[in-house]
C-alpha cells in the first residue's frame, strides 16, 4: 500500500516539499520567460508585416489612385519590392477566389500547390493580424489583409518559423536548466534537512539504547542521554532532546525509588519467610508430641490438633515458596551442573501416576539424550508444579501428555522443548494472561480443592528464567498446554537424576 506524504518521514517530507517549491519558481518563471520572449517575437513581426504591407499596397495603387483590375495583379510583383524579407507571402483575393499566392523564396517569388485557400478565404480585410497555418509547405504564418480600391484586395504574411524555432531552443534551455536546479536543490536541502535534524537523530539514538534495556526489573542504571551540542538549546530539534533528558532523569529517578522499594519488600519477605519457618517447625512439633503423649484426646482436641498440623504444613509450603521467590529476585545464582531431562520427566511422570491414578499420564521422549545445565532440584520443581496443576485442576479421566524435543531458537542455538499438555476443562480466559503472576487462583471450574497459594506457576516462571528460558501457556475448553523451552547444552552426562517427591 502507498504510503501518502502525510506519513512520510520528516527528512523526504521536507527535501519533497524544497524541491516542489523550487519546480513550482522555475516553473513560472520558465513560463513566464517563454511567453515574454515568444510576444517580443510576435509583436517585432507583425511591425516588420505592418512595412510589407505598406510596400505591396503603394504598388497596386497608381498615381492618380486607380486600381489595376485585383485579378490581373501579378504577387510577383508584390513580392520583389524593395525591402521584402525572404519567405515574405503575397496573394489576391477577388471574388472569393485566391489568385497567384506564392512567396518569397532565394530572391525570386515561388507558386504554392499545396495551400490552405480556405483559411485565407476566412481572413477579414482591414482586420488585425492573425497566425494561419497555410500548409505543409509554409506552416505557420502571420497574415494582413487590406482591400484595394475597385474591390479585391491583397495578403501579405511573414512566417513564424525562426519565431518558433527560438521559443522551442528557449523552451528546452529552460527545462535543462530547470532540471539541473532541482537536482541541485535536492542535494543541498538533503544536506541541510540532515544538518538541521542531526538532533533528532541523537535523540533516535538514545532512543533505542533505552529502549534495549531492561527496565522491567532489577538495578538499572539509566545513564542514557542525548548529547546536545552548544547552540542546539535554540532550535526545535535540540528542544526536543532537553525535554528528553529531562525525562530520562525523571525515569531514572522513578526506577531508582521503584527499585529501592522493591529491595525492601524483598528483604522484608525474605526475612520474614526465614523467621517465620523456626516457630512453624516449633508448632508442627509440639502438636506431633501431644499426639505421641499417649494420654486419650477428646475428638474435639484431636480434630483441633490435626488441623493445627495441617495448616502448619501448609503455611510451611507458602513460607518456602516465598522464600524461594525472595531468593530468585535477588538474583542468587542457581546450581549449574548438567542434567538429563529425559530422566528428570520419566522420574516426574512417575511420581504424579503413584498421586493420582485416576489420571491417564503418557510420555513422548527422544530417543537421544537431551541435556542443559541447572539446578536439577529446581527444574524437577517447576515439571512437578506444572504436572500437580494438571492433576488437582482437572477432574478424573483427564489425559495428560508430556513431550520432550529440541528445536533451534531464534539465536540459532538447540534449545530443549517441555510440553504439558491436558484435555482437562481449560484455564478461565480472564486469568490467563496472569497466571503466571503470585498469589493468581483459577476460577471455580480449576480451583484447588485443598486451597491453592497461588505460587506455583510464579515459581515455574521465576526458576525457568533463572535457566535463561522461557515458558508459555496456552488454554482453551478440552486442552491447556504449557511449552517451556531451555537452552540445550553439550557433551551430554550419561545420567543425571533430578530429586523426586
Amino acid at each position: 500500500m502507498t504510503r501518502g506524504p502525510a506519513r512520510w518521514p520528516l527528512r523526504r517530507t521536507l527535501v519533497a516539499a524544497t524541491v516542489a517549491l523550487v519546480a513550482l519558481a522555475s516553473l513560472v518563471i520558465g513560463l513566464v520567460a517563454v511567453l515574454s520572449v515568444q510576444s517580443l517575437m510576435v509583436k517585432r513581426v507583425d511591425e516588420q508585416l505592418d512595412a510589407a504591407i505598406i510596400r505591396s499596397s503603394a504598388f497596386v495603387t497608381s498615381p492618380d489612385g486607380q486600381v489595376t483590375n485585383p485579378a490581373s495583379l501579378e504577387t510577383l510583383q508584390l513580392l520583389t519590392r524593395p525591402g521584402q524579407a525572404p519567405g515574405t507571402f503575397a496573394a489576391v483575393i477577388a471574388d472569393h477566389v485566391v489568385y497567384s499566392p506564392a512567396y518569397l523564396k532565394g530572391g525570386d517569388g515561388a507558386p504554392i500547390t499545396d495551400l490552405d485557400t480556405d483559411a485565407l478565404l476566412r481572413l477579414r480585410a482591414n482586420g488585425p493580424t492573425q497566425t494561419i497555418n497555410l500548409g505543409p509547405t509554409l506552416g505557420d504564418y502571420r497574415l494582413l489583409a487590406v482591400d484595394i480600391v475597385g474591390g479585391g484586395a491583397i495578403v501579405v504574411g511573414l512566417p513564424l518559423a525562426d519565431t518558433q524555432q527560438t521559443v522551442r531552443e528557449l523552451v528546452i534551455v529552460v527545462v535543462a536548466v530547470t532540471i539541473g536546479i532541482l537536482v541541485l536543490a535536492a542535494g543541498a536541502a538533503l544536506a541541510f534537512v540532515r544538518l538541521a535534524l542531526r538532533p533528532l537523530d541523537r535523540v533516535t539514538s538514545t532512543a533505542s539504547e533505552v529502549s534495549s534495556l531492561k527496565l522491567d526489573r532489577g538495578d538499572v542504571a539509566l545513564s542514557a542521554r542525548v548529547p546536545v551540542e552548544e547552540g542546539d538549546e535554540q532550535t526545535e530539534a535540540g528542544l526536543v532532546a532537553t525535554s528528553i533528558n529531562r525525562m530520562l532523569g525523571h525515569i531514572s529517578q522513578a526506577l531508582a525509588a521503584r527499585q529501592a522499594s522493591e529491595n525492601k519488600v524483598r528483604a522484608f519477605v525474605s526475612d520474614a519467610s526465614h523467621e517465620l519457618r523456626t516457630p512453624l517447625a516449633s508448632i508442627r512439633g509440639y502438636a506431633e508430641l501431644t499426639r505421641m503423649s499417649g494420654e486419650e484426646l477428646p475428638p474435639d482436641a484431636s480434630h483441633a490438633l490435626g488441623r493445627i498440623e495441617s495448616e502448619a504444613k501448609r503455611m510451611t509450603t507458602i513460607v518456602e515458596d516465598l522464600l524461594l521467590l525472595a531468593r530468585l529476585d535477588e538474583g542468587r545464582e542457581l546450581a549449574r551442573e548438567p542434567i538429563l531431562l529425559n530422566e528428570l520427566l520419566e522420574n516426574a511422570v512417575s511420581d504424579a501416576r503413584a498421586a493420582a491414578p485416576d489420571h491417564e499420564w503418557s510420555t513422548r521422549l527422544p530417543d537421544s539424550p537431551v541435556i542443559v545445565a541447572g539446578d536439577a532440584h529446581r527444574l524437577y520443581e517447576v515439571v512437578a508444579n506444572l504436572l500437580a496443576n494438571a492433576r488437582v485442576h482437572t477432574p478424573a479421566g483427564t489425559k495428560v501428555d508430556v513431550s520432550l524435543a529440541t528445536t533451534e531458537g531464534t539465536d540459532d542455538e538447540a534449545r530443549a522443548v517441555i510440553v504439558v499438555r491436558d484435555d482437562g476443562p481449560g484455564i478461565d480466559p480472564g486469568i490467563l494472561g496472569t497466571v503466571f503472576e503470585r498469589f493468581v487462583r483459577g476460577d471455580a471450574s480449576r480451583a484447588r480443592a485443598t486451597g491453592s497459594t497461588g505460587l506455583g506457576l510464579a515459581i515455574v516462571a521465576a526458576v525457568v528464567d533463572a535457566h535463561g528460558g522461557s515458558v508459555t501457556v496456552e488454554s482453551e475448553p478440552g486442552r491447556t498446554q504449557f511449552r517451556i523451552e531451555l537452552p540445550v547444552t553439550t557433551p551430554a552426562p550419561a545420567s543425571t537424576s533430578p530429586a523426586s517427591s
